[in-house]
């Protein structure tokens, strides 16, 4: 089922027929539109449901009681957050065969499908547990590094990247507010309260964004700790443990929507600053370019991290609401896709949509059916013209081409 030969493509592979998107505002239902073909699908997926990347998950003194304990190692997938994929790939299962991408019995086409995933082990677990429930009893290959610290298309290495330090600062800088970075910690005043109440000692919201030599910039201090701390609590609730262990017992699920807020905050000022996202990014917008261009199957599966989803985002400055978390939050499990479609005059555009579980359907490991599905909405297309939910490919090839060419501050 696995291959474990590392598995990646230079940049700047194919760019003839490239793909494209920025959104903006929040994630909208589009219309069905039966008289598109959908052709090709990409998704490049968040992992799911895992324990704190270390334990414990902030350092001693910054909570009032020790952090609950996980029966699943660090950073790992859970057997629940498995079971959550599961539930996601056998209702996509269900839709891409309505969309003909998949056979209705059997087993897809030799190639039909690829898959790539990070060399983490909660990311291979994840594509694992997608690819062996969307076609089960069928051989597909998961492709990914021998080991997580090898440099692959989730994780560029820094000659690729060449990311001046200084430079990502001032990128990120110059997003903040008129406050500037204590503007940012203001407008926070209401989830810092929040927080405070639930790990129940002072929670020192004093904040500072340094540069850090070859890489992306680097969040310390309240701010950051708020992103652990909520993620922390949020996988709490995910996991299915009783609410007297979620946040001590001090967190209802309005609170944890609160304290998430931090996190696409962390995002927002180290990842998505065009300068930073478009060389983290372009590994994967290579590997997307590549799948609606014709290179691979006809569904191409990508399982990383939300850092990956968080670039993704900066590179096309497009922005999301996925379920029931905050704007530009990524869920576990949660994805962006593009799919190429044909109309009925042969033409072909490019549609983008978010896919994720709500916070309850995960929690209760709830069917995904038609009846009762996971959140999965058309985004907008900013810059391709008033088609709602369309690009045409011509301008999608101009977005994509010249952001990998030329990079912006």
């Amino acid at each position: 089922m696995t291959n474990h030969t590392p598995h990646s493509r230079p940049i700047g592979a194919v760019l003839a027929i490239a793909a494209g998107l920025t959104l903006s505002g929040p994630a909208r239902s589009a219309p069905e539109q039966p008289q598109m073909t959908v052709e090709r699908v990409v998704m490049l997926m968040r992992h799911g449901v895992r324990p704190s990347t270390k334990f414990p998950a902030t350092p001693a003194g910054t909570t009032r009681d020790a952090w609950p304990s996980w029966s699943t190692e660090a950073g790992d997938l859970t057997p629940h957050g498995a079971e959550g994929i599961r539930r996601l790939a056998a209702y996509d299962r269900d839709l891409l065969t309505r969309q003909g991408l998949l056979p209705a019995t059997g087993c897809a086409d030799g190639g039909a499908i690829s898959a790539w995933a990070s060399g983490s082990s909660r990311a291979i677990k994840t594509g694992l547990a997608f690819v062996e429930t969307l076609q089960a009893g069928c051989k597909v290959t998961l492709d990914h590094p021998a080991n997580e610290d090898e440099e692959d298309q989730f994780h560029p290495d820094s000659a690729a990247t060449a990311l001046d330090g200084d430079r990502a600062l001032a990128a990120s800088q110059a997003q903040f507010p008129s406050g500037g970075l204590e503007g940012v910690i203001a407008a926070r005043k209401g989830d810092f309260a929040t927080l405070q109440r639930i790990v129940g000692v002072p929670v020192d919201t004093a904040s500072t964004l340094k540069a850090t030599p070859g890489d992306k910039p680097d969040l310390k201090g309240g701010l950051s700790f708020g992103s652990t701390a909520g993620q922390t609590i949020l996988l709490q609730y995910l996991e299915g443990m009783p609410m007297e262990q979620v946040g001590w017992g001090r967190a209802s699920k309005a609170d944890i929507r609160a304290i998430l807020r931090f996190h696409p905050v962390k995002f927002q000022y180290e990842t998505r600053p065009a300068y930073v996202a478009q060389r983290l990014a372009a590994p994967i917008v290579t590997r997307i370019v590549d799948a609606l261009s014709g290179t691979g199957g006809r569904l191409t599966l990508l399982f990383g991290h939300d850092t990956n989803i968080a670039a993704l985002g900066g590179f096309y400055d497009m922005h999301w609401t996925m379920a029931d978390y905050p704007r530009d939050d990524i869920a576990p499990g949660g994805a962006i896709g593009f799919e190429l479609v044909r109309d009925r005059a042969g033409r072909r555009f490019v549609r983008a949509f978010q896919q994720a579980q709500s916070m309850d359907q995960l929690r209760a490991l709830s069917p995904l059916t038609r009846a009762a599905p996971p959140s999965r909405s058309y985004l907008q297309i900013p810059g391709c013209g008033s088609r709602k939910a369309l690009c045409d490919l011509a301008t999608f090839e101009k977005i994509t081409r010249e952001r990998l060419a030329k990079p912006t501050d």
